[in-house]
């Protein structure tokens, strides 16, 4: 078991058969093993803006966590370092500081990457089924002529969601994780270099569905969107309050089923804030496009907070 995230062991490669060729290939020795990484960042395809679109394959033989220099702590693996059953529970902290420690050194440098290149990027979670794809393909059809927009798409297996994405004309890149239950910082950097230049755009980075996990991996984005379904119940704030806690906005999907179910939306926004009282809430429709407009002027209002100067943003 991952002492961060508690992810499965031992999980086989899921690379489909038509992988792409390796661009890199590489072993890393350090304190919790030997082990071996593969980036695939090839196979692309042109689209009527000649911009590249491929697919980022990320997989292993184990569930792995990314370190700094595009090392990975390979958590399947069974090095005395990562054995869990009988560690103290000291040691499983250390072990717990260190991945995320390094992990959020690369989110650093992801982010640097981001301001240089004047990129908005959001990072969007959910659990399966919210209609965080629907809710992107409906967004980027309607932003990608005002300003460049990209995405990347996180997912345990095939690439469905990013060629719906590439379907709209927008560059996409899919990072397939196995049983791995959420993106990391190096993974997203990665996939970062294999999109076309973005600069002064958008990157949406759709994350995998799970509300558990993705909360304690920073990925470089500005901030977290939590995209709620009304189908999901009105108490996920309140089970899952890492991921809400964690979010800036919770995007409250599919609400033209509210005359057709039962739920309570003021009940669900007082749990939200309950958790997390600077929550902004909005409720859209990826189906018929309510809300779209309100969710556009906060993405508006985001990108003149995060140009605005540092002494202005602190007035």
């Amino acid at each position: 078991m991952c002492t961060v995230c508690g992810c499965s062991e031992r999980t086989p490669s899921t690379e489909p058969a038509d992988a792409q060729s390796e661009q890199t290939q590489g072993h890393h020795n350090d304190h919790y093993g030997h082990h071996r990484d593969h980036v695939h960042c090839g196979h692309y395809v042109h689209d009527s803006h000649n911009h590249h679109h491929g697919h980022y394959h990320h997989h292993d033989h184990s569930h792995q966590h990314a370190l700094g220099g595009g090392a990975l702590v390979d958590c399947g693996a069974d090095p005395a370092g990562l054995k869990i059953v009988g560690m103290s529970s000291e040691r499983t902290i250390r072990i717990e500081r260190d991945i995320l420690g390094k992990n959020n050194r690369i989110a650093a440098n992801n982010r640097a990457r981001f301001l240089t290149d004047d990129l908005l990027v959001f990072n969007l979670v959910s659990s399966p089924g919210a209609g965080k794809t629907s809710l992107l393909v409906r967004a980027v059809s309607e932003l990608k002529d005002s300003r460049p927009v990209g995405v990347i798409e996180g997912d345990q297996q095939t690439s469905n969601d990013a060629d719906r994405i590439r379907a709209t004309g927008v560059p996409a890149i899919q990072i397939n994780t196995g049983k791995g239950c959420h993106l990391d910082a190096a993974m997203v950097g990665e996939a970062y270099s294999c999109l076309p230049p973005l600069k002064g755009g958008i990157l949406f980075i759709e994350n995998v569905g799970n509300l558990v996990c993705p909360a304690a991996f920073d990925l470089g984005e500005a901030c977290k969107i939590v995209v709620f379904s009304t189908a999901d119940g009105e108490d996920k704030p309140l089970k899952y309050p890492d991921m809400f806690a964690a979010s800036s906005l919770m995007l409250i999907n599919k609400i033209d089923l509210v005359p057709v179910i039962d739920f309570d939306l003021a009940k669900t926004i007082e749990y939200a804030r309950r958790v997390n009282p600077n929550i902004e809430v909005l409720t859209v429709s990826a189906r018929t496009g309510e809300g779209f407009a309100a969710l556009y002027a906060w993405i508006w209002k985001q990108a003149a907070n995060q140009r605005r100067p540092v002494g202005d943003a602190l007035r």
